[in-house]
């Protein structure tokens, strides 16, 4: 799959028991290019987003947990606030 099939997403979550957090977190792994604790950045095809999606509903309790996906631009200038650490040309780790 190319590069340019693959737009840049912030998936954010916040969890309020334990056990899903960590499964929320396992999940997540799979799909991240950087980020940092409950911020993950990730460069999704359409396919992917939906397989994001789809793997948050069934792993949150939609009365305790939220998460957020952002789509964000990789062409805005990156403006970096304390240490953030370069990964690659098109993201960093905050």
């Amino acid at each position: 799959m190319s590069d340019a099939a693959r737009s840049l997403f912030l998936v954010c979550y916040d969890i309020a028991e334990p056990k899903r957090l960590r499964k929320v977190h396992k999940f997540l792994l799979g799909y991240k290019a950087g980020g940092q604790k409950s911020f993950f950045e990730c460069w999704l095809t359409a396919g992917e987003l939906a397989q994001v999606r789809q793997g948050l509903q069934e792993r949150l309790d939609n009365e305790e947990d939220r998460a957020h996906i952002f789509q964000l631009d990789p062409r805005q200038r990156i403006r970096q606030i304390g240490t953030a650490k370069p990964v690659a040309e098109n993201f960093m780790i905050l």
